[in-house]
């Protein structure tokens, strides 16, 4: 399902972050995009949204795509129909009321889909996607090189990248440890020749040819 785990343009990567908006750190991710002249996609959890408004705006002024990671970061499999149904209303009404405009794009907690979240998504004009690359930036033992390692160990043109603007479910500080890794994994992109952006800039998967019988 390429939609699905957020497959794209085999020339571009598609970098997104999950857990903001978060005053301590969010600002430092803007400030280095800003250098480097990259946009991204922020999946924004509505926790943390109701508490900084203005960051969030902060985040869609400054260009970048404003999407959904729900309103409490709890597994969905742990939710009845109803439960997850209100979570994701929740947390795409408050986002609509903050910028001005419904998100469209929904990331589930850990990363699990359940009939009941398909479901919500499709009721709410909600698209979730995955990804197919992570850095693990939110253990303790994490380093700069460990999350560029981790993310190049399965990234390939066209692949979507998680990492974490804030620590909120991830280890203390682990946001620096992010931070820090971020500079030479946009370096290696680039050296592949790779373009960096959103999600809805990442364009269509490569389709296989069909095969003749």
């Amino acid at each position: 399902m390429p939609r699905l785990a957020g497959r794209g343009s085999p020339d571009h990567v598609a970098l997104t972050f999950d857990d903001g908006p978060d005053p301590l750190s969010t600002p430092h991710f803007l400030r280095l995009l800003d250098r480097e002249c990259v946009r991204a996609t922020f999946f924004l959890l509505g926790s943390m949204l109701v508490r900084s408004p203005g960051l969030a705006k902060e985040i869609a002024a400054a260009g970048h795509e404003v999407a959904v990671h729900g309103y409490v970061h709890r597994p969905l499999a742990l939710r009845g129909p109803r439960a997850t149904w209100d979570d994701l209303a929740r947390a795409r009404d408050l986002a609509a009321d903050v910028l001005g405009r419904r998100p469209t794009l929904f990331r589930p907690p850990y990363g699990v889909m359940n009939a009941s979240a398909h479901l919500a998504c499709r009721s709410l004009g909600l698209r979730p996607v995955l990804w197919t690359a992570w850095g693990e930036d939110w253990r303790a033992r994490a380093t700069p090189l460990s999350v560029h390692d981790t993310v190049m160990s399965s990234l390939r043109g066209g692949g979507t990248v998680l990492l974490h603007d804030s620590d909120c479910t991830s280890s203390p500080g682990s946001w620096r440890t992010t931070l820090d890794a971020l500079p030479r994994l946009l370096d290696t992109w680039r050296q592949r020749g790779w373009r960096i952006g959103t999600l809805s800039e990442h364009g269509e998967p490569t389709r296989l040819p069909r095969v003749p019988y």
